[in-house]
């Protein structure tokens, strides 16, 4: 009987997952290279990563301020710079592969340029934030046009099944070719649309409800989240994430929570992120480790201006890197954040950060 227990419980040690741990990560300051052109970039507004672990950076051009553009000028107040396009792609080695986009690209072009996104079959899709930007755009990886959802300057609520409002960032899920959108700073839901056609399948808001009137809300209380979880999602509703497990992970970024649900809307669970955030919120951005399991969720926080490392199943903190700053693996606004398959996180800064970085993983990563 002691040999048969013994042996029951090997096999259970053996049956249960490892806890998660904390990966290790270095910036490289030297990622990435100089851009070419005379180039600059104005706020880096957003970056994905591809099957070819190639970055895409997606900046605002207009942010960009009279000096830094001062090439540009007429005449010339100075060498540089010369906004670039505000779409650009980065081989692994931070060289520019490709650029191409920006104001008068198409009549829909955001008037402030958001989140990315590169899917399973390469098209590239922006989101923008501005006054006007209800539109989601669809690409091929050279710059020509495929799709538009939405429509510029028309925005309905968060339960219009046609109209966008203000929506932040997509992802499309390969097994199915749905396009999840953040929708967003107007809105305040996750909303499903066919990525081929367009067509609208389904939304839901916080706790998969529907979403309630778009009505003001009262402010954030300090660790609301925690002891009195709001039953919205507030503005902005700021990214969408699907693991491998099929479950589509949410920045509520003002409730200071991440939201989990089945791709049918069915809450699952929340995590809640430095809940005494006030301001900004803190969780702007999220992706996943790429172990076997996406053991660990990386949440970029441009409150705190820190990257959280949590453990994905319960959202347990297991470790944190960054600080407020202006150096080499510090942050100002940090916005977007995107992982490789190496494990290589990616980042973006807003604001006056106006920047990307890499953070090199320099742990061992479990294959």
């Amino acid at each position: 009987m002691r040999r048969a227990l013994l042996a029951l419980g090997l096999l259970l040690a053996f049956a249960l997952p490892a806890a998660a741990q904390a990966p290790a990560y270095q910036v490289d300051p030297a990622w990435p290279k100089p851009l070419p052109n005379r180039w600059g970039i104005g706020q880096a507004a957003g970056v994905a990563t591809d099957a070819r672990d190639h970055v895409w950076v997606i900046h605002r051009p207009r942010t960009m301020t009279a000096d830094e553009r001062g090439a540009a000028a007429t005449p010339p107040l100075s060498e540089c710079c010369i906004p670039a396009p505000s779409v650009i792609e980065f081989d692994e080695d931070g060289n520019v592969v490709q650029a191409w986009g920006g104001p008068g690209h198409h009549p829909s072009w955001p008037e402030n340029e958001h989140g990315i996104h590169v899917d399973h079959k390469d098209n590239v899709w922006i989101a923008g934030n501005g006054a006007n930007d209800h539109v989601l755009l669809k690409f091929t990886r050279e710059g020509r046009f495929l799709l538009q959802i939405g429509r510029k300057g028309e925005t309905g609520g968060s339960n219009d099944p046609d109209r966008l409002g203000r929506p932040a960032d997509v992802e499309v899920d390969p097994a199915t070719n749905e396009i999840y959108v953040a929708d967003g700073y107007g809105n305040r839901r996750v909303i499903v649309f066919d990525a081929e056609t367009g067509a609208y399948k389904r939304h839901w808001g916080a706790y998969g409800e529907k979403p309630p009137a778009d009505d003001k809300l009262p402010a954030y209380e300090p660790g609301a989240s925690a002891t009195s979880p709001a039953r919205f999602f507030r503005n902005p509703v700021h990214c969408v994430r699907l693991a491998k497990d099929g479950l589509l992970y949410v920045c509520d970024r003002a409730n200071d929570r991440i939201q989990v649900f089945r791709k049918d809307g069915t809450f699952m669970r929340e995590f809640i992120v430095a809940p005494d955030t006030l301001g900004s919120g803190s969780v702007w951005d999220m992706d996943f480790l790429p172990d076997p399991t996406q053991s660990v969720l990386l949440a970029a926080d441009g409150s705190n201006n820190v990257v959280w490392l949590l453990e994905r199943g319960g959202g347990a903190l297991l470790g944190r890197f960054g600080r407020n700053g202006r150096n080499a693996g510090e942050f100002h606004w940090v916005h977007n954040m995107a992982v490789d398959s190496r494990g290589n996180v990616f980042t973006t800064e807003v604001d006056t950060g106006k920047r990307v970085q890499r953070f090199r993983l320099v742990s061992q990563l479990q294959r």
